[in-house]
């Protein structure tokens, strides 16, 4: 699922995976004539230990720090269960893999696929927490699942110029499993690539590279 912003209009896609089962939604993005992309998942995988921008955007998230996961390794693209690969990383002395992170193990793969191999597309990692607490005035916004946590990241989309969310959010969603949280989140997205700045990243200055050269940075 993906939100694009095209000047006031706003429109909700969906990038669904194709039906002969090969390649993924991405697939379907690279498809799409855009000037800039935000994907909420990690571009940008070191050997080992973990990513500034994933300790500074905890630092940033203060109280739902929770919020922005630690770990993502290149070594969890090849391992075939998080047990054998957390047993390897504490025999070399490296902080494990939660289950959580495990369980985006293909989505790793195929968005660090992806941007290797479309380097010429303008596609960036972002974060839809630190997002929605910037529109908030940097304030914390409360749970995406809880009714307030809705209401005010609503309410921040709706002063951002998003009319269409009542629809968007009672649709079926084509079977896709989207949540009402998933959709909003895609829309902060939309905002993330339309706003890029120099003075929403982490960390700003100098851009950390993986093995591979793709920069570790999270935009928001």
């Amino acid at each position: 699922m993906a939100v694009r912003i095209d000047g006031a209009v706003r429109e909700l896609l969906f990038l669904l995976e194709p039906k002969n089962g090969l390649g993924s939604p991405l697939d379907a993005l690279h498809g799409m004539r855009f000037k800039r992309a935000a994907i909420d998942m990690p571009i940008g995988l070191p050997v080992r230990g973990y990513r500034d921008c994933d300790r500074e955007a905890r630092k940033l998230l203060g109280r739902n720090a929770s919020r922005a996961f630690l770990g993502a390794r290149r070594c969890v693209l090849t391992a075939k269960s998080q047990n054998e690969l957390n047993a390897k990383l504490k025999s070399a002395g490296e902080p494990g893999v939660s289950a959580e992170l495990f369980c985006l193990k293909k989505k790793l793969k195929e968005v660090d696929a992806f941007v290797r191999a479309h380097r010429e597309r303008d596609v960036r990692e972002a974060h839809p927490e630190l997002v929605f607490q910037h529109l908030n005035g940097g304030k914390p916004v409360p749970r995406k699942r809880d009714a307030a946590g809705l209401k005010l990241r609503r309410k921040l989309l709706e002063d951002d110029g998003f009319r269409d969310l009542d629809e968007w959010l009672t649709w079926k969603r084509l079977g896709t499993g989207a949540k009402p949280d998933d959709i909003l989140d895609a829309c902060a997205m939309a905002i993330a690539a339309r706003d890029f700045s120099d003075k929403r990243v982490l960390p700003r200055g100098h851009v950390p590279k993986d093995k591979t050269g793709l920069p570790m940075q999270i935009w928001y």
